[in-house]
């Protein structure tokens, strides 16, 4: 560590540097230093995590190379390919590590949703400060209220896509008010849910409710939490900075934090799809309930299966 030690200094020092004026500021030279650098002190990270007494130089080493990781590849070009590596090699890692802020978001849900449940079952006029009137009427004739959906399929789907979009960013963005927004949105979409289901379970359409959530939620529903935890993700940061400076513990945890919901893209654009075309429709009952099982445990290998961890973040 003494060795290296002078290389982490240069590295934090070139990083400022471009922190303060810009990274077209940095000649040749320097530019070329700092990506040789960050290969260097890559490798030296490798060599601290094999030892459990330099977890704090590990951390400090980490933090270098996640902001430098950032200014280097900054302006790297996307392209179809490197999105689907990123979805198939780095992104499931990325879940892993931020596994408790995730978990964190699914707890909250699932209290409030509870809640919902329990004072709706108990006062079923507790309802209506959650669901409008027509949403009542229909209930009340015992119909589902997405029929409307399927005669106007494709652009409901493209409404429903740009919607649940919207849900989850915004659920994301309200980590920027130290995790309060987060949990805001977090308890509304939790109260919905509990409360709409003890609704339909009183008029006898659970299961006309459930074969209707069944396909679309499997990707819809955890990508929502998957927004949250990317918010108590930002929140942490901003509360939490540890060792760091605030701004640089900030930074680090919105990059973070974006890097974990940009995953969800692809899986409610999907969602939107099923929601649009098949949820409503008059397939069979157990055909919507096994699309919606399969999804979700294809999503849960794609996020839980063994990743090869790579040297930096």
């Amino acid at each position: 560590m003494q060795k290296r030690r002078p290389h982490w200094d240069r590295l934090a020092a070139l990083l400022a540097q471009s922190d303060q004026s810009g990274l077209r500021r940095l000649s040749r030279a320097e530019l070329q230093e700092m990506a040789l650098l960050y290969r260097q002190v890559a490798a030296d990270l490798s060599a601290l995590r094999q030892d459990a007494t330099a977890r704090t130089h590990a951390e400090h080493v980490n933090q270098l190379l996640a902001r430098a990781h950032h200014i280097i590849y900054s302006e790297r070009k996307t392209s179809a390919l490197s999105l689907f590596r990123f979805l198939r090699d780095e992104y499931p890692l990325i879940f892993q590590r931020q596994l408790p802020f995730v978990l964190a978001s699914l707890l909250v849900s699932v209290a409030w949703g509870m809640l919902g449940a329990a004072l709706t079952s108990a006062k079923p006029e507790f309802m209506r400060h959650f669901v409008g009137p027509a949403m009542i009427a229909t209930m009340e004739r015992h119909e589902m209220w997405t029929r409307s959906v399927v005669s106007a399929a494709p652009m409901a789907s493209s409404h429903i896509m740009t919607n649940n979009l919207t849900v989850s960013f915004v659920t994301f963005a309200g980590g920027i008010a130290f995790g309060l927004g987060t949990f805001f949105y977090l308890y509304v979409n939790g109260m919905m849910m509990g409360v709409i289901g003890a609704a339909c379970h009183q008029y006898g359409m659970s299961l006309a409710l459930w074969s209707f959530v069944a396909p679309h939620g499997a990707l819809e529903l955890p990508s929502i939490l998957i927004a949250g935890g990317a918010g108590f993700r930002l929140g942490y940061a901003m509360l939490f900075p540890g060792s760091m400076r605030w701004r640089e513990s900030v930074a680090q945890g919105g990059m973070e934090a974006t890097r974990l919901v940009s995953g969800i893209i692809p899986l409610l654009v999907i969602a939107g799809c099923l929601e649009g075309f098949f949820s409503p429709s008059h397939a069979p009952v157990w055909l919507k309930f096994t699309v919606g099982g399969l999804l979700f445990a294809l999503l849960l290998v794609w996020l839980f299966r063994p990743v090869k961890q790579a040297a930096s973040t």
